[in-house]
């Protein structure tokens, strides 16, 4: 046979679109029975225990329904509001958050800083290390128990003093309202949230202990603010304590 008739397999041409970049000695599907490294199946675990958890939630809900009574009131008098006026058990939260400073800030700028955070947090902490594990190691137990035990300590003084203390009432006409109603709620908000962040960054925390402490502070806030609005809020939405309720106001009656 005439060499020059034997045309090499992946001879060079200008009419071509591809090039050869590895032969690999194996075969051609190495890939088969084979999934990605370091992972674990959920299913059937995980799926099992998620439909064991909508059934309790559902048989929850229907108890809940059978059992509390929720009769129609009569129509609404403009001439004289429902006191307290109390927002659903879901917006509580937000709706004590209005006691303590603007509407813009506390209803509008702080949610959507939550918001953005919350959704940052797998860019921010995007190392692969203890992932799919609670709280990743011991280290990251103990930082997120003691960072909820400092919140549940803290934020309720803070709601106390600046019930009893209120800067947007105090300072009123002695600061533009953008200064006692804006700027030093933000202060005092933005102390408590980094102060354990200035406390771990002694201990050279890496992003994931960074991120499990600004996400227990954002999520046991949110608990405090929720209970504090529906046991302890009363008459004139102020603080009384839940047995103490002036009028015979029963915070459990609207549940």
């Amino acid at each position: 046979m005439d060499k020059s008739t034997i045309k090499e397999p992946f001879s060079k041409s200008s009419a071509k679109t591809y090039s050869l970049v590895e032969l690999v000695h194996r075969a051609p599907t190495f890939m088969v029975d084979h999934g990605p490294d370091d992972t674990v199946f959920a299913f059937p675990l995980v799926a099992l225990l998620e439909l064991l958890l909508t059934l309790g939630v559902s048989l929850v809900l229907l108890w809940m329904s059978l059992s509390v009574n929720a009769p129609l009131e009569e129509i609404a008098n403009p001439n004289q509001t429902t006191d307290p006026a109390k927002a659903p058990w879901y917006f509580m939260g937000l709706q004590e958050m209005l006691e303590h400073g603007h509407p813009t800030l506390m209803a509008v700028l702080l949610p959507t800083l939550m918001v953005i955070f919350v959704v940052l947090i797998p860019y921010l902490d995007n190392d692969s290390h203890g992932a799919g594990r609670w709280f990743t190691n011991q280290r990251g137990k103990s930082i997120t128990i003691k960072t909820a035990l400092y919140v549940v300590i803290v934020m309720p003084i803070y709601i106390f003093l600046d019930s009893m203390f209120p800067p947007r009432e105090l300072l009123r006409g002695i600061f533009p309202d953008l200064v006692s109603q804006v700027i030093i709620p933000a202060i005092f908000m933005g102390v408590i949230v980094l102060l354990p962040l200035l406390v771990l960054n002694r201990y050279h925390p890496t992003p994931r202990e960074v991120m499990l402490v600004l996400f227990t502070v954002l999520f046991v806030s949110a608990i405090v603010f929720t209970l504090t609005g529906f046991l302890f809020r009363g008459p004139g939405f102020k603080l009384y304590l839940p047995w103490a309720m002036p009028g015979g106001y029963n915070p459990f009656s609207n549940l």
